[in-house]
């Protein structure tokens, strides 16, 4: 039985062309070796996986290749490689440091890569830095990191700094199908993308998961395959779900959604992905932004389909919904119910029960046949189950705009001229002919409520006086659409109707009835109550308590 070698290891790199995703930089390492430009002290960044420690033993290697590129040797004793999650003491740096003074006996550089050099301590770093600033002309340092914030800025100033990036899920896809023609592996396109997103930037995942799904469904890879053996979400479910989503089909989504969770997914998990589904819908809802979808030829189809069945603002408001159950799901008691009632909300959007017709609503006809005799009778009527009756609307009323063009110039409006055109568009408004207008009815406590409102409205407009004038009396429904109001005196009299156009007019529009007028008049008994002078006031002070006027004639005081 022979030994089996991962892909990982079988499949590193062995010259520039064959690292992955990061053409850039490698035909900047290039250049640099070519032009003799290549600097003394370099740092390769970035995240796991993407080919730094391979990038740095292919420079090693070409390095001491450059006079004689034919050269097959390896220079494998002028390489040295240091772990510095192991190595990272002040002592290990200063053995380090008098290795360093050696000439390399064969070859013209010796490189020393220094693996996960942010585990250095802090002293180490100190250590290291004087060899890193000045280093003989025989050695170059190569650090590699996946995080290069705890690195001290004085060892990163010392650096030619070199920013891996994540390897994309077309690249990744493309060189796992390289691999399977060498392996002679069949593959289907969605099972190797399905692998690339798993992988998420990093080549060296990509080929574990790649030997993962070998194992389990032997030379032909097929997307159920990957799917089952990986435990993630197919296209499939979020394809349904939104099909079911899109025709407000209730009860569906949630069985559809049980089915999900009883596969072991969460609903965390799912929420997530159904997002990033509606975001693909909408990115293939255009030309220009179908590139950004990372899925195969016959996914992008089903895309494609499924998008023009979706409107924008279906789209952007699922995600949104969708977003939220994300920011709520952890701290959510209980989280099955969230993802539940975000789900009905989605399915919502698109639903107006007054328009569709009974086959279409969210709850069916057919959903009363399986209920108690006690729940029958809650049964709605025919609003639900039946097709719904015409509802009269009841028209408009009809607004008269100002022209602008003939509106009067304000004046003062302490002149005489204000006063006389103030009356003019008081009287205006009024003398309207409103006889082809609605004149429904309408009963005193709806008259009550508008009259209420309309104070409310003058309160927040700053008018309180005015609406305490409204509220010193009661508003009384009289036959053919009078309203009698009774004023305490005749000065609130006349401020209110200085304002009773504006207030016909509301009450006209909020009860439908444009035959309605307002009648006022003013109770003496009730004007005798009301005390303004100082004389008055003490007047009723006395009439209540007459020890009053012994009072001041006591003290000799005067009003």
């Amino acid at each position: 039985m022979e030994h089996f070698i991962v892909s990982a290891r079988k499949y590193r790199p062995q010259n520039f062309e064959d690292v992955v995703g990061q053409q850039a930089i490698t035909n900047t390492l290039e250049n640099a070796i070519k032009n003799n430009h290549l600097a003394q002290a370099l740092l390769f960044t970035g995240p796991r996986g993407v080919g730094k420690t391979s990038c740095a033993r292919i420079l090693a290697k070409k390095i001491n290749q450059q006079d004689n590129p034919s050269n097959d040797d390896d220079f494998a004793f002028n390489i040295f490689e240091l772990d510095a999650a192991s190595n990272n003491s002040v002592d290990d740096i200063r053995s380090l440091t008098d290795q360093v003074r050696i000439p390399p006996q064969v070859g013209k550089y010796k490189v020393y890569i220094i693996d996960e050099v942010h585990m250095l301590s802090q002293a180490a770093f100190n250590a290291f830095l004087k060899t890193l600033e000045e280093p003989p002309a025989h050695a170059i340092f190569i650090l590699a990191t996946t995080e290069k914030h705890k690195i001290i800025p004085t060892i990163l100033s010392r650096c030619q700094i070199f920013d891996f990036k994540r390897i994309g899920v077309l690249d990744a896809k493309n060189y796992l199908k390289v691999i399977c023609e060498k392996e002679k592996i069949t593959a289907e396109d969605d099972a190797l993308h399905i692998i690339a997103q798993k992988a998420d930037g990093a080549m060296r995942d990509a080929l574990s998961i790649f030997d993962r799904v070998v194992s389990f469904s032997g030379d032909n890879l097929t997307r159920e395959a990957v799917t089952e053996n990986l435990n993630v979400l197919d296209y499939d479910s979020f394809f349904k779900m939104t099909d079911l989503l899109l025709t407000n089909k209730i009860p569906d989504v949630l069985v559809e959604f049980n089915s999900i969770l009883s596969k072991g997914f969460e609903g965390h998990h799912f929420i997530n992905g159904l997002a990033s589904h509606f975001r693909d819908l909408l990115v293939a809802k255009d030309k220009l932004t179908t590139e950004l979808l990372e899925v195969g030829d016959s996914a992008k189809k089903r895309y494609l389909e499924q998008s023009s069945k979706a409107n924008i603002t279906f789209l952007i408001q699922a995600i949104n919904k969708a977003n939220e159950c994300d920011l709520k799901y952890k701290a959510s008691k209980n989280q099955r119910l969230l993802v539940e009632l975000t789900l009905m909300q989605i399915a919502s959007i698109t639903f107006d029960g007054e328009k569709k017709k009974s086959a279409n609503y969210i709850i069916p006809a057919t959903f009363f046949t399986s209920l108690s005799p006690a729940a029958k009778s809650l049964k709605p009527k025919a609003s639900i189950v039946e097709e719904p009756k015409p509802i009269l609307e009841k028209p408009k009323p009809v607004v008269v705009k100002p022209v602008l063009k003939n509106a009067p110039k304000r004046t003062s409006s302490l002149s005489l001229k204000s006063v006389h055109l103030k009356k003019d568009v008081e009287k205006k408004s009024i003398d309207i002919n409103y006889d082809n207008h609605p004149k429904d009815i309408f009963t005193q406590k709806e008259l009550e409520k508008y009259w209420v409102k309309y104070q409310e409205k003058l309160t927040e407009k700053g008018e309180k006086s005015l609406a305490s004038i409204l509220a010193s009396g009661e508003p009384i429904l009289l036959d053919n659409f009078s309203i009698e109001l009774t004023l305490p005196n005749s000065l609130m009299q006349d401020q209110l109707l200085r304002a009773k156009p504006k207030l016909i007019q509301f009450l006209r529009e909020s009860l439908n009835n444009y035959g309605l007028d307002i009648s006022t008049k003013v109770s003496e008994t009730v004007e005798k109550k009301f005390a303004y002078t100082p004389l008055e006031k003490y007047n009723k002070l006395k009439e209540k308590n007459p020890l009053m006027e012994k009072l001041r004639q006591s003290f000799e005081l005067d009003l």
